[in-house]
């Protein structure tokens, strides 16, 4: 092909539009897997976050009941006898209490989690844990979630940031 501008003649190549060349899509490949190998472990960690947190709420439901207990001043009602235990779901394999209101989540379904524990403690200061025998009748000071002091064995990344000690 020739093209004339200003008097001179110019030749022009003809240049066909051909794709992507090989090395180009292997560059792309590449890239894609190097996200993807970064990007998975966070998505499977923040998965299992997730789930996790159906553990906590079924534990919040025993804080309610536990507190009305404290504020009662009623007898102290025992170990599994608080009235909120035995609640299971997908995720949570059981629910206990202890004879000072303390509640426990034992994990199932989470695979690497499975069998793990996690543990609501009541508060009457902002350390101390409420004990039955000489804090009923006094106002709960709040709850302390996922310490291992109290038999929590779930390494903290799992749990939810409302939850961290």
């Amino acid at each position: 092909m020739l093209q004339c501008v200003g008097g001179t003649v110019y030749r022009m190549r003809a240049h066909a539009t051909r794709g992507f060349t090989l090395v180009e899509v292997l560059i792309v490949v590449a890239i894609i897997g190097i996200l993807a190998s970064v990007a998975l472990p966070g998505y499977q960690n923040y998965s299992l976050r997730a789930k996790v947190s159906e553990a906590i709420l079924a534990l919040s439901t025993c804080r309610t009941t536990v507190t009305e207990v404290y504020l009662a001043a009623g007898s102290a009602p025992g170990p599994n006898n608080w009235g909120c235990e035995g609640a299971t779901s997908k995720y949570v394999a059981s629910l206990s209490t202890s004879d000072n209101g303390m509640v426990s989540v034992t994990l199932q379904n989470l695979g690497p989690l499975n069998g793990k524990i996690i543990t609501m403690t009541p508060l009457i200061s902002g350390s101390t844990a409420a004990d039955t025998t000489i804090d009923l009748g006094k106002r709960l000071y709040g709850w302390r979630c996922g310490a291992s002091a109290d038999g929590t064995n779930l390494d903290p990344r799992y749990l939810p940031g409302s939850c961290r000690s």
